[in-house]
């Protein structure tokens, strides 16, 4: 099986294990994995004075985690990477498509007690997606 598996990141821990567990599960199936990190309003700020001066926007910090986390994951697999604009799950759900994908990987965050209630990522994604959803137990082991 090849094809393309997706992953969302947004900087977290959980996220990383999430991350991690869709490279081991792109390695088994031989699937390019594709990272993808949500943001709400591409807003931005310009720092500096003078000549120096950056302009810094929430597109180019959710590319950075996503590039951040493809890069370091290692692997002997195609990773790539994408900032996507939107809620996090809807994101997840419109980049799966647009690319393709075969499965979705998203972690268990907040899919215990009151989170499990009032909605999570995982959920809305399980829920949505159009193609299969993986979620990964990103909680440690008691």
């Amino acid at each position: 099986m090849s094809g393309i598996i997706v992953v969302g990141v947004d900087g977290s821990d959980t996220a990383r294990k999430a991350a991690e567990a869709a490279r081991d599960l792109a390695t088994a199936l031989s699937a390019t994995l594709h990272v993808v990190s949500a943001f709400d309003a591409d807003r931005s700020g310009i720092f500096g004075s003078g000549s120096d001066k950056w302009i810094v926007s929430d597109a180019d910090k959710a590319e950075h985690v996503a590039r951040t986390v493809a890069d370091t994951l290692g692997g002997d697999i195609k990773i790539t990477y994408s900032a996507v604009s939107g809620r996090p799950a809807d994101a997840l759900i419109r980049e799966a498509n647009r690319k393709e994908a075969r499965i979705i990987v998203v972690g268990n965050r907040r899919m215990h007690g009151i989170g499990r209630v009032l909605g999570s990522v995982a959920n809305s994604v399980a829920h949505n997606a159009h193609c299969d959803v993986y979620i990964a137990n990103t909680y440690d082991a008691d």
